[in-house]
Order: structure tokens, then C-alpha cells, then sequence
């Protein structure tokens, strides 16, 4: 049977076994059942044996002994483990007998915070390709760089609406958020109710391995999605089901609280920069202080002088209308719909704005805490 055969074959699959070929099955399952604690499931034939399936770890290896090709690259196992509760001078790689290389890694792998760079960053929303990245949702990438591996923010779009092949996942990240755009998108976390429908100028905070799911979307759903650090680790939970049937609005994921923010539901204040007004999306208080983020507006036409910001990203987006942005070290930028910038820390900046402008603001650390 050829590889894309149209015959459905996945309701029939039963089990799964990684096959390695070994040249002596007895030393090769004298090492994975003594050493590596595998189980032996199969083995033949009882006279001679020269095949044995073992399991173990949440894997299934079939041992089949045969003669193998001198040219016949090793395969890799990777076995997550305890590594602080193993003897100090435990190898992090074995070699079985038929050569399969045994890695050894830390189970609970660290999460790395690249130190980052600062730099002026300015993305139009005419020039930049669009790519497609996962359950099919297209992506524009608004700071290529990703400032040294510390940041990314993506446009995300899906075109045509409908129910999204989308599983329930989480991200092991520092800070993750996503403010709706244009249309809308009907998602689904962990302990915080039924389903419910982000809508143009809402905005979530997703915590640290929050499990959730996207369900369904409009036709030309828009987002912005902003995440440290820019390459994070997306985990699929089979286990669970959402929703779970609960709702705690005051849950901890981590050290931050989900953040559900209805933007025909915020009240506006005043902005930090004389002139303009904000809604302020409630992300600082969730994350205590690490982020925030606003939507702004102007009271009226008009530019405002802003200092150095001074912490480690501040990144505009504007959502209608036009902004006027002129400092020394940036020089001057008319940004319109769809264009977006990142300021660096050391860079004094003026802020100008035309009536009916709006745009989303993403500090870290809060400016208000």
C-alpha cells in the first residue's frame, strides 16, 4: 500500500512499534530490560529467538535480528528522566549492543529566557509574506528578528471561517497574549467555562500551560499574538477535556490568572502620555506587573513627547487610522493600518495621532506597576 493511499487506515491502527535491527537480540534485550527497565511483550521464536517486541516508557520497540548494512546510520532513543535523582556520574548517552544511541534528558527542561537585544523594528502590513503554520492558520511574522530570540510577534490570519482542526494544548512560555483583530474566533480553557466567542478588539492572556483550544472561526479572523520567548515548546494534551465543567476565574496557571478582556464592555482612561486615552485590557494586574497592554486612542488630534521607556520591549500596532512617530535615533514614520513597530529601550520618542486612530500597546514590564 502506497504512503497516500485513500484507503482510511487509522481506524483499523491498534498499536505502534519503532523497529531496530539489531545482529544479537539476546545482548540487545539484556540491555534495554536490564538497564533501561523495558518489559518484554513478544518474543520467537522460544527455540531461537530472533525477533522480541519490549515496551517500555511509553514506547514499543520491535528487536529484529538481522544483518544490518554497513552503511546503516544509528537510530536515537530519547528517554526523558529524573536526571537530578540519578548518581552524579550517570553517562546523558548509552550505546545499546546494536548501536542505538540512548539519549538521556532532564524530564523537566527549563524554560530558557534568551537575554535578547533591543533595536528599532518596523513592519508594514503591505510588505511582509504570509506563511502557514499550525492547524493551518497563516502567519505574518511583525518582528523577524524576534530581538535576539527573546520576543515574536505574529499577525495570524484565517481566511475562510468554519470549524478550525485545532487540539487541546498548551504553551510552556513566560508571557503569551492575543488581541482579536478583525472577526472572530469561538475558543475554549482550561477551567474557565463553556466556549465563548473572542470578538473584534478583545484580547486573552494565556498563562503559562494553560490547556485550550480554538474551535471555530469567522471568515477573515484576525489576531495579533505576542509571545516570550519566541520559540516556545507546544504540547498536545490528549487527556483532557474542554471544558472541563468548571469555572475558577481566579485560578493561578503558574504565577499569573487568565485574563478575558470584552472591549465592549472597558471603560477608557487616560493614557500615560498627555492627550490620549486608553483601555487598559487588565494584564498587568494578572501577571503582576510583567506586562501590559492597552488599547489607545486620542482625546483629539494631537502629539505627545514620550521619555526613553527604559524596560525590555515596547511594541505598537495600529488598528485604524494613522500614527506619527519621530525621535532621534528612530527618525520619522507614518504608520498606518496594519503596520507596527517595536521601540527600543534607550530611544526618546514623539507620538502623534489623527482622530479616530487606535492602537494596541504592549509594554514589558507595566508601565502602571
Amino acid at each position: 500500500m502506497i504512503a497516500d493511499s485513500p484507503i482510511p487506515i487509522a481506524p483499523q491502527i491498534r498499536a505502534a512499534q519503532i523497529v531496530l535491527p539489531c545482529t544479537d537480540l539476546a545482548a540487545e534485550l539484556k540491555f534495554f530490560t536490564g538497564q533501561l527497565g523495558f518489559k518484554v511483550n513478544l518474543i520467537m521464536p522460544a527455540d531461537s529467538p530472533s525477533l522480541a517486541v519490549i515496551s517500555g516508557h511509553g514506547v514499543t520497540l520491535r528487536l529484529e535480528q538481522r544483518k544490518l548494512p554497513g552503511n546503516q546510520t544509528p537510530l536515537q532513543l530519547r528517554l526523558l528522566c529524573d536526571l537530578a535523582a540519578l548518581p552524579a556520574d550517570t553517562a546523558d548517552e548509552l550505546i545499546a549492543p546494536g548501536g542505538t544511541r540512548i539519549q538521556l534528558v532532564d524530564v523537566q527542561v527549563p524554560l530558557v529566557i534568551p537575554e535578547g537585544q533591543q533595536e528599532f523594528v518596523l513592519s508594514r502590513g503591505g510588505q511582509n509574506s504570509w506563511g502557514v503554520g499550525r492547524a493551518g492558520m497563516q502567519y505574518r511574522d511583525l518582528i523577524p528578528s524576534r530581538l535576539g530570540g527573546r520576543f515574536v510577534a505574529s499577525h495570524i490570519r484565517i481566511p475562510n471561517g468554519g470549524p478550525v482542526p485545532d487540539y487541546v494544548h498548551f504553551h510552556k512560555i513566560r508571557f503569551q497574549m492575543i488581541f482579536c483583530k478583525t472577526g472572530w474566533a469561538k475558543l475554549v480553557y482550561e477551567d474557565q467555562g463553556e466556549p465563548f466567542l473572542l470578538e473584534a478588539g478583545d484580547c486573552v492572556l494565556q498563562p503559562p500551560e494553560i490547556r485550550h483550544r480554538v474551535l471555530e472561526a469567522s471568515n477573515g479572523l484576525e489576531v495579533i499574538e505576542i509571545g516570550c520567548p519566541a520559540i516556545h515548546e507546544t504540547f498536545a494534551d490528549h487527556n483532557m477535556e474542554l471544558p472541563t465543567g468548571r469555572f475558577i476565574p481566579g485560578r493561578y496557571y503558574g504565577d499569573q490568572r487568565f485574563v478575558r478582556h470584552i472591549a465592549a464592555k472597558a471603560a477608557w482612561e487616560p493614557w500615560r502620555l498627555a492627550g490620549f486615552e486608553a483601555r487598559d485590557i487588565g494584564i498587568g494586574a494578572a501577571t503582576d506587573g510583567l506586562a501590559g497592554v492597552r488599547v489607545v486612542r486620542p482625546l483629539q488630534g494631537t502629539t505627545a513627547d514620550a521619555p526613553p521607556h527604559g524596560g525590555e520591549f515596547l511594541f505598537f500596532f495600529v488598528l485604524q487610522g494613522s500614527l506619527d512617530l519621530a525621535g532621534q535615533s528612530i527618525g520619522q514614520h507614518k504608520l498606518g493600518a496594519g503596520d507596527s513597530v517595536v521601540l527600543p529601550a534607550d530611544a526618546a520618542y514623539s507620538v502623534g495621532a489623527a482622530n479616530g486612530t487606535e492602537f494596541l500597546e504592549v509594554i514589558l514590564p507595566d508601565f502602571a506597576h
